[in-house]
């Protein structure tokens, strides 16, 4: 760093990425299981994915955030997807490629991806 306007630049870029993660006026909430065994599993590479997803496509109403371990380590990584006004959907054994169909079937168009959900991937 050289000076103020390269550290400037800097700060502008950070605030854009920790923007995407924040909770101020979204309609949906992305919470990617990050426990030591949602990591192991693949889970950074599944949020990762997101954040791209969601930026490509401009979705700025969605944040992309966190979780420790929920206790079901055999169907990581999961992903909790909130949208206001609707119940939880939890999407497990996810992978980077799965994502953009949940982001333009579910957080999209508001129709959950029933295959990739708890309920059938036991």
């Amino acid at each position: 760093m050289k000076s103020l306007e390269e550290l400037a630049q800097i700060r502008a870029k950070m605030l854009a990425q920790v923007n995407m993660r924040k909770d101020d006026n979204i309609d949906t909430r992305v919470v990617v299981g990050m426990a030591t065994c949602g990591i192991a599993a693949g889970a950074r590479p599944v949020m990762l994915e997101f954040l791209s997803e969601l930026k490509r496509r401009g979705l700025n109403n969605v944040s992309v955030t966190q979780t420790g371990c929920v206790g079901m380590c055999r169907l990581e990584p999961m992903v909790d997807v909130y949208v206001k006004g609707q119940d939880k959907v939890t999407y497990v054994h996810m992978t980077p490629e799965k994502v953009a169909r949940i982001v333009n079937d579910h957080i999209v168009n508001g129709r959950p991806v029933e295959e990739y959900t708890i309920g059938h991937q036991e």
